[in-house]
């Protein structure tokens, strides 16, 4: 793609590099120009170079500036990525598809774009991540009461919302396919303590060991995924708050998802949930979950040492 990089300087200078990549024809060059509250203040660009540099004054800053890309004969159909940084530090990348010739510079974030976006992020990511549901429905099973369901649920959240910060602010560093490798294998085990049903081991009796234990990994498989995504530079501790907040508020939902339906479904059948090991759900609950999730522990541990 052409690659295009704006700076953005205290004194509101506003620096473009741009590189066109070597398909294109030398008289193809494009033209790039920063309109908007931005003015030109020197243009350096050979004639016959693919690439070039600008330096633009910007009374009211990058943000809002018009981007223009245009080619003096035809459009070559090529995508643009776009890096801006700001004065602050804070960096924005788009990559503008073939057809768009004008871009906007967007906005710095702000601390309630930063709360509304990683919030949402955090509840999404924790609604499809099949794994951490099928591991906290596990943990559900063995919990069973209101009461030691909200003990195991917050060892959960604060052994991962700890490794969420460590990991992604890296002041540790984890390997990732490892981690994804373990998390596979905390459902293994917790489909294995359901399936022998025996009530006086460590894993029965307090939950929220394993909870815990298994939650820092799981915190590291969410920090992870928040990688992909990348941090404000400004707001990262917001960031990561508001994520961290969205992943329990998906967590909350689904836990009382879960019990409304039991109440609604006891209610109307008047089934006890004391007797739920009398009936094939156990069996039918835990081999389910340890098929599913020995499959992916296996096709991960063969990924991660591949």
């Amino acid at each position: 793609p052409l690659f295009v990089q704006m700076n953005e300087s205290d004194a509101g200078v506003v620096r473009i590099i741009w590189r066109a990549p070597s398909s294109v024809e030398i008289g193809q060059a494009p033209i790039l120009t920063l309109g908007g509250p931005c003015t030109a203040m020197h243009e350096r660009k050979a004639l016959r170079s693919l690439r070039g540099a600008a330096l633009y004054q910007c009374s009211n800053g990058l943000a809002g500036a018009r981007l223009n890309i245009s080619y003096p004969l035809y459009n070559p159909s090529l995508s643009t990525m776009v890096r801006v940084e700001f004065a602050s530090g804070e960096t924005r990348s788009a990559i503008l598809e073939p057809a768009i010739s004008d871009w906007t510079v967007p906005a710095r974030e702000t601390f309630s774009g930063v709360a509304k976006n990683y919030f949402t992020v955090g509840v999404t990511h924790i609604l499809g991540g099949i794994d951490h549901l099928l591991f906290l429905a596990g943990l559900l099973y063995i919990a069973r009461t209101p009461r030691r369901v909200l003990v195991t649920v917050t060892g959960f959240t604060i052994a991962h919302s700890l490794t969420i910060f460590l990991v992604a602010l890296n002041l540790i560093r984890v390997s990732v396919p490892a981690v994804e490798t373990i998390i596979a294998l905390s459902i293994v085990f917790l489909a294995t303590e359901i399936a022998r049903n025996n009530r006086k081991t460590l894993t029965w009796r307090r939950p929220v060991y394993v909870a815990a234990g298994f939650g820092l990994v799981h915190g590291a498989g969410f920090a992870a995924a928040l990688a992909e995504i990348g941090l404000p530079q400004t707001e990262k501790i917001s960031a990561l708050l508001f994520f961290n907040l969205g992943v329990e508020a998906g967590q909350i939902g689904i836990i009382l998802a879960v019990f409304t339906v039991g109440w609604i479904a006891m209610r109307l059948t008047k089934f006890p949930l004391s007797t739920i090991d009398g009936v094939p759900l156990r069996p039918v609950f835990s081999y389910g979950l340890g098929i599913v999730s020995a499959l992916w522990f296996i096709e991960r541990f063969v990924g991660a040492i591949a």
